[in-house]
């Protein structure tokens, strides 16, 4: 068996070392192959051309979707949350954003980063304000279509937590990548997970003995 290192915690046991020398080969497996599908994702040739300059309702007014570029970024992150009109948010989503808001001014010094959902933008307001979401940028999705084009919503009107990516170049905006997982079967037991890699809670709870089991976080 390859050693990667020489160090012992104290009292370890043999069983527990030999046993966690092969689950650190699978680890660091893991983390080649996490490179390579980044790297075929990084690869993908441009989707289709995004067709309408999409309006939003945002803090300060109708907002075009080709505003949504900051400055000197040329990449736009749009994840959906699932808050319909009337109805309380998802918990997972919110907890998903919760994470997300504490990272959100580093992800800006690299991309663009929005969450659109389809309630009224002054429900999606009272709401982060409770969560105490200061770092993200929310907008109101109700008046457009988007969510229905990028999967954002089913064909039935049911909400989706879509994650997709876009990139502005030579004055037009193009689709570039979706997490599609989520349309894919699940293994037996799972859920999607395809906006996991954005979620530390998951991540966390991976790392130890009891692992995520059959618990959801609360709101």
């Amino acid at each position: 068996m390859t050693r990667f290192h020489d160090y012992r915690f104290p009292n370890e046991t043999d069983a527990y070392r030999q046993a966690r020398d092969e689950l650190l080969a699978a680890e660091i497996e893991l983390r080649r192959q996490t490179e390579r599908v980044a790297q075929q994702r990084r690869e993908l040739p441009d989707g289709g051309i995004v067709a309408e300059d999409y309006v939003f309702d945002g803090p300060n007014g109708p907002t075009r979707m080709s505003s949504l570029f900051s400055e000197g970024h040329d990449i736009l992150v749009v994840y959906s949350f699932m808050f319909p009109p009337g109805e309380t948010p998802c918990p997972m989503c919110t907890s998903m954003l919760d994470g997300l808001n504490g990272n959100a001014a580093q992800v800006a010094q690299r991309v663009s980063l929005t969450v659109v959902a389809k309630a009224p933008l002054d429900a999606i307001n009272s709401f982060a304000v409770g969560r105490g979401w200061n770092n993200l940028q929310l907008l109101s999705a109700g008046g457009n279509n988007y969510s229905r084009d990028y999967l954002g919503e089913n064909k039935q009107g049911a909400q989706m937590p879509m994650l997709n990516v876009f990139r502005r170049q030579d004055g037009r905006i193009v689709h570039t990548y979706a997490t599609e997982s989520m349309l894919a079967k699940a293994e037996p037991g799972q859920d999607p997970r395809h906006v996991d890699m954005l979620w530390p809670l998951w991540n966390l709870l991976d790392l130890t003995p009891e692992g995520r089991g059959d618990w959801y976080p609360q709101p």
